[in-house]
């Protein structure tokens, strides 16, 4: 079984440690991603549409920057890890407002509380199985080219998009029960994957990537602050 572990070259390490760190940057399109899912997935869960619900775990790229945190632990990487910690946050501020924000505008059409919605309130064993199982198969495939395609049903299978969108209806409807709910499986779903993004990057020996990973760091957050400074200069110049 190791040896799924094992057969990984020195450059498919440095590829997948690129992808990752590169998938995780907190550039501005990120996060429009992220609050694009998150409006989804709360008419979503207020329509009680599984199928808008899905769509909206499809487009979102939190995933990267905790397995991204993952990583970090495993490097032992402070700037890795607050890197990765700074994304999600971040993420999870905007997406909550937005899902608070689309409550808000339909409150006087949608006040139900949907059978979607209890869902994400109920942090049960189960959740943690397979948020750990989906996070050994989301590390996996990410180190593993061949397996990319499968990254779009392992974002399915985990629940972070939802709990949130959960999340910011409590906040807008001051409903106690479906904050607490939510945040408990939208934590419990993050420390699953983490953990199982440990064990994974462990058994596959990245600790040598560590130099590698800082590199990767350094050229992703220049070409971030280059994307901002082009913006910014461009809306000067148009005034």
């Amino acid at each position: 079984m190791l040896i799924l572990f094992n057969n990984l070259t020195g450059r498919d390490k440095s590829a997948a440690v690129e992808r990752l760190i590169s998938a995780s940057t907190p550039r501005q399109d990120f996060f429009f991603m992220v609050i694009l899912s998150m409006i989804t997935a709360t008419f979503g869960l207020l329509l009680n549409n599984t199928a808008l619900i899905i769509g909206s775990m499809l487009i979102a790229p939190i995933l990267y920057p905790i397995l991204s945190l993952s990583l970090g632990i495993i490097l032992s990487d402070a700037n890795l890890m607050s890197r990765s910690l700074y994304t999600i946050l971040k993420s999870i501020a905007l997406g909550v407002a937005a899902s608070v924000a689309v409550t808000l505008l339909l409150s006087n059409n949608l006040t139900e509380i949907t059978p979607e919605i209890m869902s994400r309130t109920q942090a049960t064993l189960p959740y943690i199985i397979v948020a750990i199982t989906a996070g050994l198969a989301g590390s996996f495939a990410l180190v593993k080219p061949q397996l990319n395609e499968t990254l779009p049903g392992i974002a399915i299978s985990v629940s972070f998009i939802p709990p949130l969108a959960v999340l910011g209806i409590g906040i807008a409807k001051f409903n106690i029960l479906l904050i607490s709910g939510s945040l408990l499986l939208f934590l419990v779903n993050m420390i699953g994957i983490i953990f199982a993004g440990m064990i994974t990057f462990s058994l596959m020996n990245f600790y040598v990537k560590k130099h590698k990973a800082q590199e990767v760091v350094k050229e992703e957050d220049k070409k971030a602050e280059e994307e901002i400074k082009f913006a910014e200069d461009h809306i000067k110049h148009k005034q």
